[in-house]
């Protein structure tokens, strides 16, 4: 297979309801990172029936190009639709690599991609980067249950494609006079071909509830915390940094909090300003969702718990003594 004629670096801007989701817009940084040492440009995929936003976004994430598909069918992702659009554009600009995020609709068109194309789809990677002698991308990812970290190539086939969850990686900065190269192409799927429609969407939290990727301040809570009532002490600390509450994956399975709450590697990736850390012991599989954290703080009896050894601040002591007091005392200076 000859590679000379696939170029550029892609990234599927993912919509909801014509606005672009933050996974497209953190790609776009390591995008810029592959496209510089591949020596290629980068270049983002939009696809949806409203698309001005998502366009406006990747140019200002730093986007050299952006297709643009529009269409009343794109309205919602169907994967017959978007793998037919995507499948056309590969087909007519042959891309050499293609990152998708790893969400629920990502992750669904990424292996339709890959399946059509013949080629291989590394999952969930954590670090990307270029091989200077071969430049084959260097997919980085947790194996074995995050007990260590497989470097995958794909040598033989074009274009390179893998997912990146949500969170993973932080956005780049904005650059207001990036002024990249639009190209409009007119791509319409039948109706008969798109075997499946939405009928409607279904909140999955509460109108006040805010999403672990979108928050600057998690505080999560893991086996420690005994049941499901004491959560109520972590929410109360949640509300006066304005944020949200988190957990491990031991707290889901005891079913005090549920799955969309859960950091780590069977959860979310999680980037927030400031992490609190309650009552979690740090296994790896946690580690891996909340270490890109801007600052950790840990809570915890055990004053061997791994936790400590990524946390930027340690607090050894009672969960339900320590965080009422961090309660108090913030209330207390507010109100100062």
């Amino acid at each position: 297979m000859s590679f000379d004629t696939y170029r550029d670096v892609w990234v599927f801007i993912e919509c909801f309801q014509g606005q672009p989701k933050s996974v497209g817009l953190e790609l776009l940084g390591q995008g810029r990172k592959l496209a510089d040492g591949l020596k290629q440009r980068l270049c983002a995929v939009v696809i949806g029936k409203e698309t001005e936003a998502a366009v406006k976004e990747s140019a200002a994430y730093g986007a050299d190009r952006i297709y643009v598909v529009k269409g009343d069918e794109y309205e919602n992702y169907s994967a017959d639709a978007y793998g037919h659009v995507f499948l056309k554009l590969c087909e007519t600009y042959k891309p050499n690599t293609i990152l998708v995020g790893a969400t629920v609709n990502g992750r669904d068109l990424g292996s339709k991609i890959a399946v059509s194309l013949h080629t291989g789809l590394t999952a969930d990677c954590t670090a990307l980067s270029v091989d200077e002698e071969t430049q084959n991308v260097i997919w980085e990812r947790p194996a074995f249950g995050g007990n260590l970290y497989a470097q995958i190539l794909c040598a033989d086939t074009r274009p390179q494609m893998g997912t990146c969850r949500p969170g993973a990686f932080k956005k780049p900065e904005r650059r207001e006079n990036n002024r990249p190269e639009i190209i409009e192409e007119d791509i319409h799927t039948p109706e008969s071909q798109i075997r499946t429609r939405v009928l409607e969407f279904i909140k999955a939290c509460e109108e006040n509830d805010m999403r672990l990727d979108e928050a600057e301040v998690i505080v999560s809570g893991g086996r420690g915390m005994k049941s499901k009532e004491n959560f109520a002490v972590l929410r109360e600390l949640a509300d006066v940094l304005g944020g949200t509450v988190g957990c491990s994956r031991a707290a889901v399975d005891a079913g005090w909090m549920p799955q969309s709450r859960q950091v780590g590697q069977t959860g979310s990736t999680v980037t927030p300003k400031i992490y609190f850390a309650c009552a979690i012991s740090g296994a790896v599989q946690h580690v891996a969702g909340m270490s890109g954290s801007g600052t950790i703080v840990a809570i915890n009896k055990d004053e061997t718990a791994p936790i400590f050894e990524v946390a930027d601040y340690g607090i050894v002591g009672d969960v339900f003594e320590i965080v009422p007091a961090l309660v108090k005392e913030l209330k207390a200076r507010k109100q100062g």
